[in-house]
């Protein structure tokens, strides 16, 4: 299996904008364009990859690592709409405000899709780790996504906070255990949660020792039971951060899943 720790200490490609989609100062995203320019002359729109990064939604982890995988995603000609937001840490952050911020900063696409040509009818949602949560949370209440990507998602909260991730990161992401605020567990985990419109492709490494496969293995048989459109890509001799860096094995399979999703 690669090593692709390099990811979490290499600076990324720079992005073409840093764009505010709200007030608070964690509300802004990195916009990348297909060759880093402006295309606004041409006559194509750009189809969007909004990314929503992991970190186990705490505030020590930012960005910029998944500034990687957003680069190469807009090598192959699409924009990419890289979002920062409120985490556990930050005023606000947790759930709902994280969650209310991915909102916030898909709903503010349309406001510069003419400026950068941006084909908003055509955005797929990615999410790594925690990320991968927050994209689904979205894709449930967004039915006109074109397709939600979860890339080793944590995507049964309950299951998560069993397991203990990250020394209880589920739970201190949605204020205590389930018996505490059985609601926000109703509200965020996408197990629980029905995404009856939108296509899921999940991602996940069979040697992922960060976020264990079996919890993208139980949520893609509970939504085929339920008739959602989700299909589960294993992905052999791959881990965790495998998924988002670009000189992987594993990313010529994300590509793929992002073209399909845009043909």
């Amino acid at each position: 299996m690669q090593n692709s720790d390099y990811i979490l200490r290499e600076a990324p490609p720079k992005a073409d904008a840093r764009i505010a989609y709200g007030p608070d100062e964690f509300n802004f995203a990195d916009l990348r364009l297909p060759q880093g320019k402006d295309k606004s002359k041409e006559k194509t729109a750009h189809p969007v990859v909004m990314f929503v990064h992991g970190g186990y939604w705490r505030a020590r982890y930012d960005l910029a690592h998944a500034g990687h995988a957003c680069a190469a995603l807009t090598g192959a000609g699409f924009a990419t709409w890289h979002i920062e937001y409120r985490r556990v840490g930050n005023p606000g952050g947790g759930w709902p405000g994280s969650f209310e911020d991915i909102t916030s900063a898909y709903r503010f696409l349309p406001q510069i899709a003419q400026q950068f040509h941006l084909d908003v009818k055509r955005v797929v949602v990615m999410g790594h780790s925690a990320g991968g949560q927050l994209a689904l949370a979205l894709a449930a209440r967004q039915p006109t996504l074109r397709g939600a990507v979860p890339l080793a998602g944590v995507l049964d909260l309950r299951r998560g906070h069993e397991l203990r991730l990250s020394n209880d990161a589920v739970g201190e992401f949605l204020g205590g255990p389930p018996e505490k605020v059985p609601e926000h567990y109703q509200e965020a985990s996408p197990i629980e949660v029905p995404v009856p419109k939108v296509p899921q492709r999940l991602i996940h490494g069979k040697e992922d020792d960060v976020v264990p496969i079996e919890i993208s293995r139980h949520y893609y048989e509970v939504k085929k039971k339920q008739k959602e459109d989700v299909e589960l890509i294993e992905v052999p001799k791959a881990g965790h951060f495998e998924l988002i860096d670009p000189k992987s094995s594993a990313w010529p399979v994300v590509l793929k899943t992002v073209k399909e999703l845009m043909a």
